[in-house]
């Protein structure tokens, strides 16, 4: 079958073809191809044709798609385990790594997916702290938990979506919004309700309103509020924690949040989560404390094994982040370059291997109001460009550019010639 073949017939099966709305590529106006297979900084759809990849899905494949590591990690584990609901060697292992190579996290929980690290953390800092509040930033998304559907960028802001239907407001009561990188409203905020705030969750660099990573001085204030207030710091580094860094973007601004959550580059590519801290705030989960959270699948031995296997070459090859630094800066310098040259207005947002080209007067994207002054009807016409000539792009302005350890020279020049291509 053809991808447009398999694609209307998903649309019969699956709510607009798909099992995550932005695959449906409505923002740029086509159908999205349908991928089949991948192979280092390459994947191919189902007609073979192939693309240089800069999604890596949605930030996972850091190492690049089946590393062989990896793939014989799942393979070998698989033929001795699959799931058992029971305690087991390999995640006692991938958690002990975790705890003693990432200073911020002395306990971890393991889960299945970012949404259900985010929405474990904000519970344990409500058990914590006997509070109720949390405060989050526009445009930050921490997955489709009820309470953190407000102002949550990405696939609400693609779909047009104000929030999301199906949320009730009393799950939504609890949830103050304010705006990325502006500590004057966080003041107010906490001189309004402070003593009521469980905890503040924030995306230290975000990556759902296309990348903007938060300034220092904003994050320190931040953490200073918290610590006078007595309300916890939360990273979700769902997408930032070991691609921005191999100890995450709380390395890069050296500063330590009481609970950090993760997924995506942890699992190695299969879905996990987890969420993790200070030792004596996650002992306030059961078993030990009256803080809930329980799942099936946590800790499957085969998402242990692959989570194990890519963390453990992340950490023993340091070389792999300066080659992603250094990749990440010729792309952007490139698109720079080649759209002064051309009069395109763009802003480029990069943090390490993650970066957002915004179709925006604006020299800098700083925050969700900023981003929704994007041009995103040129964006369409730019990834509708870009992927006719083989270069896989996310399908929305408001996501993140992902590079893996498997780009180099060769894939980010090519990008820059198509770029080049493109009618101004």
């Amino acid at each position: 079958m053809g991808n447009l073949s398999i694609f209307e017939e998903s649309q019969e099966y699956m709510p607009g073809g798909v099992n995550s709305p932005v695959r449906a590529f409505k923002e740029v106006l086509i159908n999205p191809p349908i991928i089949k297979k991948g192979k280092g900084a390459y994947i191919y759809d189902e007609e073979g044709k192939e693309y240089i990849d800069f999604v890596g899905a949605w930030g996972p494949m850091l190492l690049g798609h089946c590393d062989e590591e990896v793939v014989k990690a799942i393979r070998e584990t698989a033929e001795e385990a699959i799931s058992f609901g029971a305690p087991t060697e390999l995640e006692l292992r991938l958690a002990k790594h975790i705890c003693t190579t990432v200073d911020n996290v002395e306990m971890i929980r393991m889960v299945n997916s970012g949404t259900e690290a985010t929405m474990s953390a904000v519970k344990l800092a409500r058990g914590f702290t006997g509070r109720d509040k949390i405060v989050k930033f526009a445009g930050c998304y921490h997955g489709h938990f009820e309470g953190f559907l407000v102002s949550a960028g990405s696939g609400v802001m693609t779909e047009g979506i104000p929030g999301s239907a199906g949320v009730p407001q009393d799950s939504i009561k609890n949830t103050i919004i304010t705006e990325y990188n502006d500590i004057d409203n966080a003041k107010k905020i906490f001189k309004a309700h402070g003593e009521a705030i469980a905890a503040v969750i924030i995306e230290p660099v975000a990556g759902n309103m296309g990348v903007v990573p938060a300034d220092k001085e904003f994050l320190l204030e931040l953490r200073s509020l918290c610590n006078e207030y007595k309300s916890l710091l939360i990273f979700d580094e769902v997408m930032s924690g070991f691609r921005v860094a191999y100890k995450g973007a709380a390395d890069i601004y050296n500063i330590k949040p009481d609970l950090v959550t993760y997924a995506k580059i942890l699992g190695g590519g299969l879905p996990c989560g987890a969420y993790g801290g200070r030792k004596d705030i996650m002992k306030h989960l059961s078993p030990l404390g009256p803080v809930y959270q329980a799942g099936t699948m946590s800790g499957n031995p085969i998402v242990m094994a692959a989570g194990l296997a890519t963390l453990t070459k992340l950490y023993n090859n340091p070389e792999y982040y300066v080659s992603l630094e250094e990749m990440g800066e010729r792309l952007e310098k490139g698109v720079k370059a080649i759209a002064a040259s051309k009069g395109i207005s763009v802003a480029v947002n990069r943090c390490g291997p993650m970066l957002t080209i915004f179709f925006t007067d604006l020299h800098r994207v700083k925050n969700y109001e900023d981003a929704k002054q994007c041009d995103t009807k040129r964006y369409g016409r730019f990834f509708k460009h870009m992927l006719k000539n083989g270069i896989y792009l996310p399908p929305s302005q408001f996501e993140a550019i992902f590079l893996s350890a498997k780009h180099g020279k060769q894939e980010i020049d090519r990008f820059l010639e198509v770029f080049n291509e493109l009618d101004a």
